[in-house]
């Protein structure tokens, strides 16, 4: 399959998913409801937390834009917000792909990360991660097919990346200074251009900028109740079927590789990967054969430590092969013949078309939660607790989180006085917004349609 039609197929699929799940609101999913309900009420940023400013303000501008402009239709401000939140990693991986689509080897690495660390993450898509990792995919593209005849625009590229990365996620502590090293290898590659130089130096500083405010935000809230948590859960990864399974392919096909070179050459890995796609394929009917083992969006939450560190190992792996051209050894040599490199794209593009199967069905789960939510609001008045209805049952169990009822409810109601549900213990819990738990008023606004 050509490396074109690879690029197209993929790139519509990547925005097809995007305007789906804007469609279907899934930027309310956990934190994003109450992060709406602030927005909102306050008719300025939720920032609630200056280590990740950068990507918040960039996803909220649309949603403080319409209210400027009048909206008041809490269902097309919800369909807003998960736009922003989807098409900035979407224009991201776009630009990364269009970036390496003449290379098949760093094409497949690139839709590797599409459905190895974004889609098997991205429900949670009101987490900054998303953005970040994305960013970093496109910076290491760029970098390493930057070429003397558009260095400017790289730089400013680069640079415009690298800002938007010193204030986004934690995770920028380690990827920060591989991208900065990446980035000051290109230029040193390059030609002379004082220029184009700087413009590198800058974009370099900007991503050790990202992990000195990433260390600094780690080293004040190492102690904090809640990152005591997130701590502990970073080997939990193996509870998201979406992550796990491919992640086991992916190793299998390493230490192949590895082990022996030649085998790239046959239909091995053609065969391995494809197996790999279909049981991918095949998770949203694993609980017909035991409840438990079902796909589970909070698990997304828990696998975005892990995925960090696999987008460090395929953004090195994506650097070793490109850089390293005098002597390479056979898996590499192997690797860039014409014929591996195309059957290695067109197996990837099979597992990203798999991976999207999940994430479709998850979204049309998440569809009916929203109306049966919605259902409980309009159909009811006052304050409702949470503890009288079924949450805990299938499908509720794999939406639902407690202190987010309020801001769901206030958004999710038609008319003031429809109810809002609640539980009764207390969210309080910084560095988070101390509105985050509470009962949004949102006055003059309301779901319709």
């Amino acid at each position: 399959m050509p490396s074109a039609f690879v690029y197209r197929a993929v790139v519509v699929l990547l925005w097809a998913l995007a305007a789906y799940d804007s469609v279907a609101c899934r930027g309310l999913f956990w934190d994003g409801s109450s992060f709406l309900a602030n927005i909102i009420e306050s008719g300025t940023f939720h920032d609630f937390y200056p280590a990740r400013a950068h990507v918040g303000w960039l996803t909220q501008i649309p949603v403080l834009l319409a209210i400027k402009v009048g909206v008041t239709d809490t269902r097309l401000l919800a369909m807003i917000q998960s736009a922003a939140l989807f098409a900035l990693p979407a224009g991201l991986y776009n630009l990364a792909l269009a970036r390496v689509r003449d290379d098949g080897v760093l094409l497949a690495t690139v839709m590797t990360i599409i459905a190895v660390v974004y889609l098997p993450t991205s429900f949670f898509i009101i987490g900054e991660y998303n953005a970040t990792f994305a960013a970093l995919t496109a910076a290491m593209a760029v970098a390493l097919t930057a070429d003397d005849g558009r260095s400017w625009r790289d730089g400013a590229t680069l640079c415009a990346l690298g800002i938007l990365c010193i204030a986004s996620y934690e995770a920028m502590i380690y990827l920060g200074p591989l991208m900065a090293a990446a980035i000051l290898w290109r230029v040193a590659r390059q030609g002379t251009d004082g220029g184009v130089r700087l413009l590198g130096a800058i974009a370099a500083l900007a991503f050790l900028g990202g992990a000195v405010v990433s260390g600094a935000t780690v080293a004040e809230y190492w102690r904090h109740p809640h990152f005591v948590l997130v701590r502990g859960a970073v080997l939990d990864f193996w509870q998201n079927l979406q992550f796990v399974i491919p992640l086991v392919g992916l190793a299998i096909f390493a230490l192949l590789s590895l082990a022996r070179p030649s085998w790239l050459k046959a239909r091995g890995p053609t065969v391995v990967i494809c197996l790999v796609a279909l049981l991918l394929a095949a998770t949203p009917w694993f609980r017909r054969f035991d409840p438990e083992a079902m796909l589970f969006p909070p698990a997304q939450y828990v696998a975005r430590t892990a995925a960090g560190g696999l987008l460090a190992a395929l953004l090195v792996g994506m650097w070793i092969y490109v850089a390293w051209r005098r002597g390479p050894p056979a898996l590499l040599a192997n690797l860039r013949q014409p014929a591996v490199a195309r059957r290695l794209a067109t197996a990837t593009f099979v597992v990203l078309l798999c991976a999207a199967i999940p994430d479709i069905a998850l979204t049309r789960l998440w569809t009916g939660y929203l109306d049966y939510f919605r259902g409980l609001v309009v159909g009811r008045t006052g304050l409702v607790s949470a503890r009288e209805l079924p949450m805990g049952v299938w499908p509720q169990r794999l939406f639902s989180q407690e202190w987010t009822y309020p801001a769901l409810s206030a958004i999710l109601r038609s008319a003031p006085g429809q109810a809002i549900v609640l539980i009764d213990k207390d969210f309080n819990n910084p560095p988070f917004d101390p509105r985050c738990g509470t009962v949004p008023r949102l006055k003059g606004f309301a779901w319709r349609g």
